[in-house]
């Protein structure tokens, strides 16, 4: 696994703002989320050490030897583990610089904006309903630079287990593979949140599971956009275990 950076350069907290181009600003992490991020990467750390996990790669992606960059994606309510399943499997297998991952753009995405600076992971803030096209641009900026990219396809706001269209988008402007992934727990608490937010055990099984990729061709119609983004959903779902 690379080597974490939990030292990423404070930033003064600011309510978002507007330049005079019209370009939404997203809201910066206040301090005392910094240090919460790093306490919870930490948390994250440790409990994973104790899982008892089962790889199960059903994407056959990885067989051909070290691979260029894709688009891994995974529900909402799986965000605990899912840089150790990046980690522990598909960076081992890789030639990608590193990551980028889509975080929201609000308070809220401050905080997990800073959990993924901990684990050396570059965020992007947007979201469908806020500062998206700018987020795909940049998105598709760290892509031509040789980085793998991240994505929950029903967050920050779901409906849960629903992929929204913002996912297909990204892959066919910068031809990269979706790769769905999944992690499943046999001991967890589920979060009263939309998602039922999963949070892992320690000493918990936990299947680490890699399905399919899925190609979105350049020139896509929307009909056939709108196809593939159903079966990325029931790929997910078919790998997900509740």
């Amino acid at each position: 696994m690379n080597e974490p950076n939990p030292k990423a350069e404070d930033q003064p907290a600011a309510a978002p703002r507007r330049k005079s181009s019209g370009v939404v600003m997203p809201h910066a992490p206040y301090w005392h989320q910094r240090l919460g991020a790093w306490l919870v990467f930490a948390l994250i750390r440790t409990v994973a050490a104790t899982l008892r996990c089962q790889w199960i790669d059903r994407s056959g992606y990885f067989n051909q030897g070290p691979v260029g960059p894709g688009i891994y994606c995974v529900w909402h309510n799986r965000l605990a583990l899912c840089l150790i399943e990046y980690y522990g499997y598909a960076k081992k297998r890789n030639q990608t610089p590193g990551m980028a991952a889509m975080v929201s753009a609000s308070k809220d995405g401050g905080f997990l904006a800073s959990i993924l600076e901990c684990f050396g992971v570059q965020p992007i803030r947007g979201s469908s309903s806020r500062r998206g096209p700018q987020a795909l641009l940049e998105l598709t900026g760290w892509a031509e630079r040789g980085y793998d990219l991240a994505i929950t396809p029903d967050g920050p706001r779901g409906p849960r287990y629903v992929v929204q269209p913002g996912i297909i988008a990204l892959a066919q402007i910068t031809g990269l593979p979706i790769i769905p992934a999944s992690e499943n727990l046999d001991w967890k608490i589920q979060a009263k949140s939309w998602d039922r937010f999963q949070i892992p055990l320690p000493f918990s099984r936990c299947e680490m599971i890699f399905g399919q990729p899925i190609r979105v061709p350049r020139q896509a119609s929307d009909a056939e956009r709108e196809a593939l983004r159903q079966e990325l959903e029931r790929t997910l779902k078919s790998i997900s275990r509740d």
